[in-house]
């Protein structure tokens, strides 16, 4: 079995998110693929245990406005194809929605989801997230659960906030990833998203991190042994 884990990145840069970081602790070597900067996702083989697609200033609705992300949608499918871990946050989970043929579009009433926001199990996966957990938003989208998927968690604004498709593909709504250190970047970096109605002011954000922070990264290490385990073995 492999020890190396793709991880596909849609915009500039690099930074040392809680995904990565607890991959390279589990014994995985990381390789790092840039898309919208015209590198090449590599076909699903035995290189490579999972992929990991993180976010992105782009919109999943509107894939037609970027070639990368039509190509991304058909390397999607092949991966999946071929019976590989694939993790999708926010922008990569709605991709996985949209390769599998399920909507993704803006909220109903024009809202957006920025900060933490409580999410809860759904009915078919009661055990999936812990009663009270607070997870970290940055979108202005969400997807519809495709055909076959299972729906995993729910939300009051955005009621999709996680699901699986198949028993190795994963799509997350919220931003597990995030390190303090990001939360406050994306805040310097994008200011007008902070005035969309919706979006949580930075010292409640800040205020809230303090509270839910940890118990987030505590979730995400369960979740990625359950996905992927240490060095390269496969779940159950």
């Amino acid at each position: 079995m492999s020890r190396k884990v793709l991880l596909v990145r849609h915009m500039p840069g690099e930074r040392q998110d809680r995904v990565a970081s607890s991959l390279r602790e589990r014994g995985f070597e990381l390789e790092q693929v840039w898309v919208a900067e015209g590198e090449t996702l590599p076909e699903p083989d035995e290189r490579h245990a999972g992929a990991v697609v993180y976010g992105g200033a782009q919109m999943a609705s509107r894939v037609e406005e970027h070639d990368y992300l039509l190509r991304e949608l058909d390397w999607i499918e092949r991966w999946l194809a071929a019976d590989k871990p694939y993790l999708g946050i926010c922008l990569g989970a709605q991709m996985l929605a949209r390769s599998a043929g399920a909507a993704v579009g803006p909220h109903d009433s024009g809202l957006s989801e920025i900060g933490y926001v409580p999410i809860a199990a759904s009915e078919r996966a009661p055990g999936f997230v812990p009663p009270g957990l607070n997870v970290y938003h940055w979108h202005s989208e969400g997807f519809s659960v495709p055909a076959g998927g299972e729906l995993l968690a729910r939300g009051e604004l955005f009621e999709n906030q996680a699901f699986r498709l198949g028993p190795r593909a994963y799509g997350l709504q919220f931003h597990p990833e995030v390190t303090l250190e990001m939360m406050e970047a994306w805040m310097a970096e994008a200011p007008d998203m902070l005035a969309l109605p919706g979006a949580h002011a930075p010292d409640d954000q800040r205020a809230a991190a303090q509270r839910h922070h940890e118990p987030l990264g505590d979730w995400l290490e369960d979740f990625l042994e359950d996905w992927i385990g240490r060095r390269g073995a496969r779940p159950a």
